[in-house]
């Protein structure tokens, strides 16, 4: 059946609609890393250890995550315009709530509503772009998608740290509170009302997809690709990479904060090649299996190279990077594994299980470094040795190879649908 032809909307509205979700994007991924370099600031205001700062980070993470499903059905019912619109605003008030906090609880309740927020936009531009732009197109504006979040998290790093270290933690987000409002009023004035389609109106419909996507495994062998790809992204580099680097490597807090981003970085400008290359080729498994042994190389090398070299480190976080980039293609996969109707849901479950990785792996890496700390402080933050890191960081290795257990179970679509009327 040939695809539909995009509601009539001018090309402009529809490129201003993608860029404010690529821009709402892009927000989400700096409020994601955000934790990362400020793990000293937090942990000495609020007199916590490391796991106090793996559930302070990951709070936003279990919301995220727990949103996704929720997310695709909401979006495939009502459209993205007023949800986008909507969960910025609740960024406002949460970054200004987590700026004013002077506890673990409410920092990490603020944490959480921004988590829910921010799980949004992700699902909602792929709307837009599935909706107003052709679908031969769509693997591309997934890809740019990925990179602008990638250039997000790489603000979020150094930049970040710079700001932070210019003004202070509690500042910082006080404006980001002020970019939210912003983007909260130009995505509901320039974001196009979604035309009326039939499976809005029919919620029994829409629990029919939910039920099919998840009963189907190859949606869950996609997502398992895409989980166990982005636990170093979210868990490792979103987080505890720069302590690490820190402690271990005696890297300043800006230059590790450099040294980390390259992951991202490599992410950025990995995501929308693979993407392209994989339509090109009209294969999707060799480029996950490809790319899961070089994710599980380079992080291996990284945590066990024993190397102490930013040069070098920074190479091997981009080849983990452009190598994880590989994980576009688990969305390509789900979407070719169910039925086009259902295309929110399946991503949405995608999504869920990506982000998942780091409300798993966060707090997880924070109570291995806590059960083998050895009793060092500094400034009344803990600080852990290598041998602490190099069991905590056992769990990524882990992760990676669940990654390629996954990849080699997904069965092969050759980039085109394998339901019937799609």
């Amino acid at each position: 059946m040939p695809a539909p032809n995009p509601p009539v909307v001018s090309v402009w509205h529809a490129v201003i609609a993608y860029v404010l979700g690529t821009s709402f994007f892009l927000y989400a991924f700096i409020q994601r890393v955000s934790p990362s370099v400020m793990t000293e600031n937090l942990m000495r205001d609020f007199s916590i250890n490391a796991a106090g700062i793996g559930i302070l980070s990951s709070m936003y993470f279990y919301t995220y995550a727990l949103m996704q499903l929720p997310v695709g059905i909401l979006v495939d019912r009502f459209g993205p315009r007023k949800l986008m619109a909507g969960a910025a605003l609740v960024c406002v008030t949460a970054s200004l709530l987590f700026a004013s906090s002077n506890s673990l609880f409410t920092a990490s309740l603020s944490r959480a509503f921004i988590g829910a927020a921010v799980a949004f936009p992700f699902v909602c531009t792929l709307a837009i772009a599935s909706t107003f732009f052709s679908a031969t197109r769509f693997a591309m504006l997934t890809g740019v998608l990925m990179a602008v979040g990638m250039i997000g998290a790489i603000a979020g790093q150094a930049p970040l740290r710079m700001l932070i270290e210019y003004s202070s933690w509690r500042t910082t987000f006080v404006l980001m509170a002020a970019a939210a409002l912003v983007l909260s009023g130009m995505l509901f004035v320039l974001v196009p009302r979604r035309p009326d389609q039939s499976v809005a109106d029919k919620p029994t419909a829409i629990l029919t997809g939910f039920k099919a996507v998840c009963r189907n495994p190859q949606s869950w062998w996609s997502a398992g690709v895409g989980f166990g790809l982005t636990t170093v992204m979210l868990g490792f580099s979103g987080l505890w990479a720069v302590p690490w680097l820190v402690s271990t490597r005696s890297f300043s807090a800006t230059q590790a904060g450099a040294v980390s981003s390259t992951l991202f970085l490599g992410v950025m400008i990995g995501g929308p090649i693979i993407g392209w290359f994989s339509d090109a080729l009209g294969k999707r498994k060799p480029i996950i299996l490809t790319g899961s042994i070089a994710c599980l190389v380079s992080i291996t090398l990284i945590v066990y190279g024993g190397l102490h070299s930013a040069t070098l480190l920074s190479i091997l976080f981009l080849v983990y990077g452009l190598s994880a980039g590989s994980m576009v293609v688990c969305f390509g996969l789900v979407r070719e594994w169910n039925r086009p109707e259902h295309n929110a849901t399946a991503l949405g479950l995608v999504n869920m299980c990506v982000v998942g990785s780091g409300a798993l792996m966060q707090p997880l890496i924070g109570w291995l470094l806590d059960y083998s700390w050895s009793g060092m402080l500094v400034n009344g933050a803990r600080i852990y040795n290598e041998s602490s890191y190099n069991l905590a960081f056992s769990t990524l290795i882990a992760t990676t190879v669940f990654a390629l257990v996954c990849a080699l179970l997904v069965k092969e679509t050759n980039c085109s649908p394998q339901l019937s009327d799609q």
